[in-house]
């Protein structure tokens, strides 16, 4: 069976993603993009065949190996195929076979080499194969500028290959959060990468002033991180001052929004974070790490503002010294959320998100097969 591109398997993508994609107890930016982009991409005109595949992604065992290799055989000649990068990225033996039957696209949401903990060899054998991964295929797709530009440069990608679509926004109310400054809230996976420590760090030398923070996420693969987290808020007498709510959706994500006066995202990478805009829709302001595509998706107001405070990732005292000044400083947070009601109203919403996406496997679906 070959896809032409006409009659009923016209417009239609394939797409391959973690197993576990669709658990709550397991959110994630990544996760939350795939699904979007399943449910939208019909209205820009592709009907989504969607695979969620078992396996330690990126590095899976054969059995993970060989159910990929499996559902890639399976498909016909010509389709176009999406691939989150999870589980593409760390086996390019399995794509390149296929490469020149199939339209591949990879969608990149850190690169892997990225991931905050890794051994430096882990790092480096995980970015070789991500490097001939990308080689391998005729579209890369990604979620800000700034990883299109790190993609291309640091992997060699022909100019042309790499499309951004980055995510949107849904349209919410403004979040009337306190009488004052002090309810912080923290919505991220707890892993190493999100950094979730040095702002715990950073408060306990700020215990003399009125606060709360709540963290909101999972602990994922990684258990042991938030048992560091809660043990470090013990220890710095931060017990009954920093909440873990675990993974969170829907109203009760939305509730929290709506209490909190300001959003911390310190993480050590971010190829955009999704949650910095998630905040803005609100009219929340952010401090975060300057790290990444996190300028990108902070943007500016209208008049040219900040909508928050950028703290560099290798400075330990910045992060304390920027709570310092939100909590201290009224002027400041009354700039700082004029800033981001304004920046609220420039946010694009993920129907650009999935027609970006679109444009990619559109071109994708005319590229002949096998061109790299």
């Amino acid at each position: 069976m070959t896809d032409t591109g006409a009659g009923p398997t016209a417009r239609r993508v394939h797409f391959l993603l973690p197993g576990g994609v669709d658990d709550p107890t397991a959110p994630s930016g990544g996760n939350t993009y795939d699904l979007r982009v399943c449910r939208d991409l019909p209205a820009a005109g592709w009907q989504v065949s969607r695979y969620a595949l078992p396996g330690s992604w990126p590095r899976p065992d054969h059995t993970a190996r060989a159910g990929l290799a499996h559902r890639l055989a399976a498909l016909p000649d010509g389709a176009v195929v999406l691939l989150d990068g999870l589980v593409a990225c760390g086996v390019p033996e399995v794509l390149a076979p296929e490469s020149a039957r199939l339209r591949l696209a990879v969608l990149v949401h850190l690169p892997l080499g990225d991931e905050t903990g890794l051994a430096p060899e882990v790092a480096a054998e995980l970015d070789a194969l991500e490097r001939r991964t990308l080689h391998s295929v005729q579209t890369v797709v990604v979620t800000s500028t700034w990883a299109a530009d790190r993609l291309a440069a640091h992997h060699g990608l022909p100019a042309g290959r790499v499309t951004v679509a980055r995510p949107g926004t849904d349209p919410a109310p403004l979040a009337p959060g306190t009488d004052g400054a002090g309810a912080l809230l923290c919505v991220a996976s707890l892993t190493p990468r999100k950094g979730q420590h040095r702002l715990i760090e950073a408060l306990a030398t700020l215990a003399g002033l009125p606060w709360s923070c709540t963290l909101v996420g999972g602990a994922g693969h990684d258990p042991g991180y938030l048992d560091q987290l809660r043990s470090l808020a013990q220890e710095s007498g931060l017990g009954d001052r920093v909440g873990f709510t675990g993974p969170l959706a829907g109203a009760d994500l939305a509730a929290r929004y709506a209490a909190a006066d300001l959003l911390v995202l310190p993480s050590y990478a971010e190829t955009y974070g999704m949650v910095v805009t998630e905040a803005l829709a609100r009219g929340i302001p952010v401090l975060a790490t300057a790290v990444d595509g996190v300028p990108e998706a902070l943007g500016r107001a209208p008049d040219g503002s900040l909508p928050g405070l950028l703290v560099p990732s290798d400075r330990p005292h910045a992060l304390a010294g920027a709570l310092a000044d939100w909590l201290g400083d009224p002027e400041l947070r009354d700039q700082l959320r004029k800033s981001a009601r304004g920046r609220r109203a420039m946010l694009e919403e993920w129907e650009m998100t999935s027609h970006s996406l679109a444009g990619a496997l559109e071109r994708l679906r005319h590229t002949p097969r096998g061109d790299r």
